[in-house]
């Protein structure tokens, strides 16, 4: 009996398995009740209104990701309702889901046309190399120094009193990264030790780039430098002399220049295409104009 017993509730089980709602795991659900199912599908498909930099930092929390499935749960119970309601039939809406409808089937073809027209590694490295060939002035660069800077915003004696004393400080050995971060008033730069990074003349106010360009050697720091944000104090961190950009430096800028063309110009030609024998109603186009012209 016992062994019956077993036998008898494995198959149970199994037929309860078997018959059970299989969901892949591409449709795994998120949220659902009543008529209303939002699925991983659902996510992804709602995710591509967002740039990819955003749609990875806000899909990784959960908390984001069960607000925006508690948005879709609401906007399609909503869009149930109304579908219900009969206004699916209202001629306004009908254009508008058709608008919708082809916009995201647009979207999909021409995803299509980009991958179906993508050119191998190899392809695009010669494009690439080709294009910086032939445009050498595009990537010639002017002389540019990489400063730190620590900026006292006070204009006033009491101003200049300060920075004089960080100054000295400096030319005691004190380290400039940690002063930065002490006193600077320059927030985008003093989290950074005052780092700025290289820049070219015509990046900066006349004084500051006046002193900027002065310094010679690494390590090099300026006297007070006073511009119309308040005191500052440089110490130069390297020196770029005015040249052409080696195609390395470039390469992966001008392949994706190379592929976003190639791109473009595939659908662009599908462009062309759906337009051939169309047929444009100047008086139609004209009246419809008018209409919004004369509205209040």
């Amino acid at each position: 009996m016992k062994t019956h017993s077993l036998r008898f509730g494995g198959l149970a089980t199994l037929v309860m398995v078997l018959s059970a709602p299989v969901v892949c795991a591409a449709e795994a659900v998120l949220m659902d009740g009543g008529q209303v199912t939002i699925t991983e599908q659902d996510m992804h498909a709602d995710a591509l209104r967002m740039p990819l930099e955003m749609r990875e930092r806000v899909l990784a929390r959960p908390d984001q990701v069960a607000q925006i499935a508690s948005n879709l749960y609401v906007r399609r119970s909503l869009a149930q309702q109304a579908d219900a309601a009969g206004l699916a039939s209202n001629p306004e809406t009908k254009a508008a889901l058709q608008i919708a409808r082809d916009k995201v089937l647009s979207d999909a073809l021409l995803a299509k046309i980009d991958k179906d027209n993508a050119l191998p590694d190899a392809k695009l490295e010669g494009l690439a190399r080709s294009n910086y060939n032939a445009n050498p002035d595009r990537f010639k660069v002017a002389e540019q120094v990489q400063v730190r800077h620590i900026l006292i915003a006070s204009p006033d004696d009491a101003g200049r009193a300060k920075a004089a004393q960080v100054l000295v400080d400096l030319q005691g050995g004190a380290d400039f990264a940690a002063l930065a971060k002490e006193y600077s008033a320059d927030p985008g730069s003093a989290a950074k030790g005052g780092e700025l990074g290289f820049f070219a003349k015509g990046a900066m106010v006349p004084e500051f780039e006046e002193a900027a360009f002065a310094l010679k050697k690494k390590g090099e720091l300026s006297g007070l430098v006073k511009t119309k944000f308040g005191y500052h104090i440089l110490q130069l961190e390297a020196r770029r002399p005015a040249g052409v950009r080696s195609f390395e430096e470039v390469r992966d800028d001008l392949i994706k220049g190379a592929r976003a063309t190639v791109q473009q110009e595939a659908r662009a030609l599908a462009a062309q295409k759906a337009q051939q024998g169309v047929t444009v109603h100047k008086e139609a186009v004209e009246a419809f104009a008018a209409g919004y012209k004369s509205a209040p």
